[in-house]
């Protein structure tokens, strides 16, 4: 659920767009719809409804269970986010992110697909970069599997970039594609969970796929991931303002990168600044988390010795120090949950097994035709791109889908 104050001149566009014409006003849809989307009074068809009977609180409810056939009352024991992490600089937390992450790559693939983002050979070329590097460096095995499938059919499901969206029951589109499987996206956060429904979630589990993306890279590969994040976010992201304050970062780098380790530091210098632009609104509008105001990462509490010196208004970072904390952090400790008795577990709930999120070292989540040509080419990004696209119907006739362990 999120709140907007139309009376707020930040909003005024938002509000405009949903043709909001009356307070209260009351939407209901999907999240992804209401992403870059709007509403009018006379469309026909919309996957958005304006709830037309919420006057009062048990006026509301009927009309809910009735979209979501159940049965609540206004008495039942309310759960919302009491599992919230109550810490995050608590060190040990950081495991339980890897099934966030799973959740933010599908929900950001489930954009494009229902705002049908990929229109022309540059959104094409960004779309495939991206994937290319989900492929090979994603920390979820089943993530880089479904990358990896998305490749080898790209062709059929987007000839001449002319993308088809639609979920039937033939795999002969985009949307027939669950890129991290077919049991995400699950509908909910762990480690990214806000204590409110209009916090953290999506942009948090973005950020650590970005992270564990830059820790996983080689030397050789780091221009191309910082590429092909930036053209993503460019191309994909659909808040205008963050989209322009993140393409502004990109473009200030001016000297492509020739070290893993320079691109590590790149991403969180950068999360860092937007941490900092984001608790000045937040100051000012009062729309943060309580529970989980923005700060700079890391605090002291999870790396001292990242410190060299700070004050009010600035840190002087130790970046040899900040740079093993963030390939630790992300890397090792990120997908640390699945060999130790889980959060999950105690919940007894079912955890994913093991093999399918195992962290990707130097294999590529590919085909075995494809994997031997990349092994051959030492795993060249763009020479990954014309292998699988120019060599696609001989694998589909001749290799299965395979992992590399």
């Amino acid at each position: 659920m999120t709140r907007v104050d139309c009376a707020m001149k930040t909003n005024t566009k938002l509000c405009d767009k949903f043709s909001v014409s009356h307070y209260p006003m009351l939407f209901w849809g999907p999240p992804t719809k209401f992403v870059s989307a709007s509403w009018e009074p006379r469309k026909d068809k919309s996957d958005i409804l304006v709830i037309d009977d919420g006057r009062t609180a048990e006026r509301l409810l009927n009309w809910i269970n009735k979209q979501i056939d159940s049965s609540y009352g206004l008495d039942d024991q309310k759960f919302e986010n009491e599992q919230a992490l109550s810490n995050i600089t608590n060190y040990n937390q950081i495991s339980q992110a890897v099934y966030d992450v799973e959740e933010a790559t599908a929900e950001a693939f489930d954009i494009i697909l229902v705002h049908k983002a990929i229109k022309s050979s540059e959104t094409s070329a960004s779309f495939i970069r991206f994937i290319q590097l989900l492929a090979a460096r994603h920390l979820s095995r089943r993530c880089r599997k479904g990358a990896a499938e998305i490749l080898v059919n790209y062709d059929d499901l987007c000839p001449s970039g002319n993308c088809s969206y639609e979920k039937t029951g033939e795999k002969n589109t985009l949307g027939n594609f669950p890129i991290c499987g077919k049991d995400v996206p699950r509908g909910y956060y762990m480690f990214c969970r806000g204590s409110k429904n209009d916090t953290r979630g999506f942009s948090c589990g973005l950020w650590i796929l970005m992270h564990s993306l830059s820790v996983r890279i080689e030397d050789g590969e780091s221009h191309f991931a910082f590429t092909a994040i930036c053209d993503f976010v460019n191309n994909f992201f659909m808040c205008d303002e963050c989209r322009m304050h993140f393409n502004d970062m990109c473009s200030s780098v001016k000297t492509p990168f020739k070290k893993a380790r320079d691109f590590v530091l790149w991403v969180w210098s950068t999360h860092n600044k937007v941490n900092e632009r984001l608790m000045k609104d937040e100051a000012s509008l009062s729309s943060g988390d309580p529970k989980f105001p923005k700060i700079i990462w890391p605090p002291k509490e999870l790396c001292p010795l990242c410190y060299l010196s700070s004050n009010q208004k600035s840190i002087d970072w130790d970046l040899d120090h900040v740079y093993k904390f963030l390939k630790n952090y992300y890397g090792p400790k990120l997908v640390s949950l699945y060999k130790e008795k889980s959060v999950l577990e105690s919940k007894e709930e079912t955890v994913p097994e093991t093999e399918d999120l195992t962290v990707a070292t130097n294999a590529l989540v590919v085909p075995i035709g494809a994997a031997l040509a990349i092994a051959i080419a030492s795993c060249a990004f763009g020479a990954l791109a014309c292998y699988w696209r120019t060599q696609q119907k001989n694998r589909k006739y001749y290799f299965h889908l395979s992992i590399l362990i």
